[in-house]
């Protein structure tokens, strides 16, 4: 079942104009996973940045607390990325994470627009017509 999961996820990945990496501040685990699915998605996507918001998940739960702000902040400084803390329970800028990367979406294919080529110099054909949707893992 693991390896379905995680080839579903590489096509999630391939299809996907923006992601939000969300872990919990209450685990420190998932917290160091999250580069690993960065890594991968600069992998699947063959750019080095990809709009992205690194999400920090239960900021409600500030005394169960294992990763501090700060270390959130960093991991997204490294990555290239905005930082947020959330708490999907207490509805507390969750709203923000999504339209933080739904601007960063806009501003890349804005970006990628003014080029007018892919990252191989190919002058990029028109959209004649795309399916977007949302995904979440």
């Amino acid at each position: 079942g693991q390896e379905e999961y995680s080839a579903m996820r590489e096509q999630y990945m391939r299809n996907g104009e923006g992601f939000l990496l969300v872990y919990s501040i209450t685990s420190r685990m998932s917290f160091e996973e999250i580069s690993t699915f960065y890594q991968q998605i600069c992998r699947v996507k063959d750019r080095d940045y990809f709009p992205m918001v690194l999400v920090g998940n239960k900021c409600d739960l500030e005394t169960d607390r294992q990763v501090s702000s700060q270390e959130g902040r960093d991991l997204a400084k490294t990555f290239g990325c905005q930082f947020i803390e959330t708490s999907a329970k207490q509805r507390i800028h969750v709203d923000d994470a999504f339209f933080e990367v739904v601007r960063d979406i806009r501003r890349y294919n804005k970006e990628q627009e003014t080029r007018g080529h892919d990252q191989f110099g190919i002058q990029d054909a028109p959209d004649v017509a795309s399916d977007k949707c949302c995904v979440l893992m």
